[in-house]
């Protein structure tokens, strides 16, 4: 069977902790993606449930726009940002 090459582009700690868990189960990162390619491939869609951020959901989007209608009132409490150093 002839083999290819592909280039892809992932942020560079996701790519190290995933080469970290493909390891602890014997395989490299060749392997794991050819073997999610091959369940992509055998079962017509991605092997499992993606889902979107709910941040962005109607409701959510709904109860930030009239939180932000209320504090352009001068009604409610604004708050300070935290800045983390989580991602």
């Amino acid at each position: 069977m002839a083999t290819t090459s592909i280039t892809i582009r992932m942020d560079e700690n996701l790519k190290k902790q995933a080469e970290i868990l493909f390891e602890s189960m014997g395989l490299n990162m060749t392997t794991a993606f050819t073997i999610f390619t091959k369940a992509v491939v055998r079962q017509g869609k991605i092997p499992f449930e993606i889902t979107a951020d709910p941040f962005y959901g109607e409701a959510n989007q709904a109860r930030l726009m009239k939180s932000i209608v209320q504090l352009e009132a001068g009604k409610g409490t604004a708050h300070e940002l935290i800045e983390t150093d989580d991602e």
